[in-house]
């Protein structure tokens, strides 16, 4: 019964930020930018009828970049827009736990997003039309790209709690997924290894976004690039969760 009605209150919660979202021209304003731009860099910047393969190897790489922007602005109202309403001590006082307000926003983030994935189905189609895709590759760089996607909005939702300013959390957002990102580049990564011991170099360096995204891409799933984005999810929204039981005690 407790099971249930935990799911029950979540569902709630989810519901009311997926109304949030189509209810303003946000969750729109969203959907269109992301789609226009995975064009844009599908089909002109990766040159993908010039490259006369039938893969969307150029159409996913780009989504990180594109993520580490749009996720970001997704995630900054989750928390922030509360708080500056003054909504979220209303919220609190509800016959709900913090937690399942937690997973629920973040559940309809996520959901979200998904259904901005899922509008790239042309894509999909594009490439079995021109040729014959390795379907089981693009199904894993879809997931890829989805449990991506959780992370960086895991990391939004966490700072989103921080502060009242949507502006500021979605700076904030940005800086330490830049971070997740560019961990696995060697630039950063030959930086580290000017002073700092080879296991913290070796830790850095498996910390990226990109670099786990990548082996994803290869068209094998493998259990510890799930482990890690699921990992960093549930760390994100553990901090989110402290954050704002602190508030709540304060």
């Amino acid at each position: 019964m407790k099971a249930n009605n935990s799911l029950s209150n979540i569902h709630a919660i989810m519901k009311r930020e997926m109304a949030g979202y189509f209810g303003s021209p946000v969750a729109y304003v969203f959907l269109v930018i992301f789609l226009m731009l995975v064009g844009f860099f599908t089909f002109y910047i990766s040159n993908f009828f010039e490259m006369g393969q039938a893969d969307l190897q150029g159409f996913f790489q780009w989504h990180p970049w594109i993520f580490l922007f749009l996720i970001p602005a997704v995630a900054m109202r989750l928390w922030a827009e509360e708080r500056r309403m003054g909504t979220i001590e209303l919220l609190l006082t509800f016959p709900i736990t913090i937690w399942e307000v937690i997973l629920g926003k973040f559940l309809a983030g996520w959901l979200f997003i998904g259904v901005g994935l899922a509008l790239t189905f042309p894509m999909v189609i594009t490439v079995g039309y021109l040729g014959n895709p390795d379907l089981g590759a693009i199904f894993c760089s879809y997931l890829g790209s989805l449990l991506m996607a959780g992370a960086f909005l895991s990391v939004g939702a966490m700072t989103s709690s921080l502060t009242r300013s949507q502006v500021v959390a979605f700076i904030i957002a940005i800086v330490i997924c830049l971070f997740f990102i560019l961990a696995g580049f060697a630039p950063v990564t030959n930086v580290l290894s000017g002073w700092a011991p080879a296991w913290l170099v070796n830790m850095v360096s498996k910390m990226s976004f990109l670099s786990h995204f990548m082996s994803i891409q290869r068209g094998v799933l493998d259990l510890r690039d799930a482990v890690y984005y699921l990992s960093v999810i549930f760390f994100m929204l553990f901090v989110n969760g402290v954050v704002i039981l602190n508030r709540r005690t304060s």
